[in-house]
């Protein structure tokens, strides 16, 4: 076990603590486990890359830390009446999507190279903020947070299709 990887186990066990203080309304604290979790998402690379500490593991466990703790946001914070249902759908579905896609390429024997498109980083990155301008100023500036929901479904709706199109590109049912 190295440094990165108790990094990606501190993440994930960060997730439960996230959701607690959203059930309990503690929206700062909530704030400060979610940057928190983003920081060490970022030192846990950082270091593997840094000090040649890049593992098998680790490259499982980190993307799976880093869904958990936005599918768990945007669910909870759904929960909470804080975002729209409809955007969480959007969302989990497109994890879950590219999950089922990722088994069913591992099981057809097919090699699998995910490379994050552009799409995918300013999917994650308007998906993180969005979460971020939630917990900070729930609705006290609605065009701005509208901006930031709408063009999260998009950028999510947009890498999602691009990684079904590379998905199906991969199996080689298109060319």
């Amino acid at each position: 076990m190295n440094l990165p990887n108790l990094l990606t186990i501190f993440r994930i066990l960060l997730v439960p603590i996230f959701i607690i203080f959203v059930i309990q309304n503690d929206l700062w604290m909530a704030l400060v486990i979610f940057i928190m979790a983003g920081i060490t998402d970022g030192l846990d690379g950082l270091l593997a890359r840094v000090l040649n500490q890049r593992t098998v593991i680790g490259s499982y466990l980190d993307p799976i830390a880093d869904k958990m703790l936005l599918i768990s946001a945007y669910i909870s914070l759904t929960i909470k009446g804080m975002l729209p249902g409809w955007l969480s759908v959007i969302v989990v579905s497109r994890d879950i999507i590219i999950l089922a896609g990722i088994a069913v390429i591992s099981l057809m024997g097919k090699g699998l190279d995910i490379h994050p498109s552009l799409s995918s980083k300013m999917t994650t990155v308007f998906q993180i903020l969005t979460i971020i301008i939630t917990l900070c100023a729930f609705k006290k500036y609605p065009a701005a947070w509208n901006g930031f929901v709408v063009a999260t479904a998009v950028f999510t709706v947009l890498s999602g299709l691009q990684y079904m199109y590379r998905g199906i590109k991969t199996m080689g049912e298109i060319t």
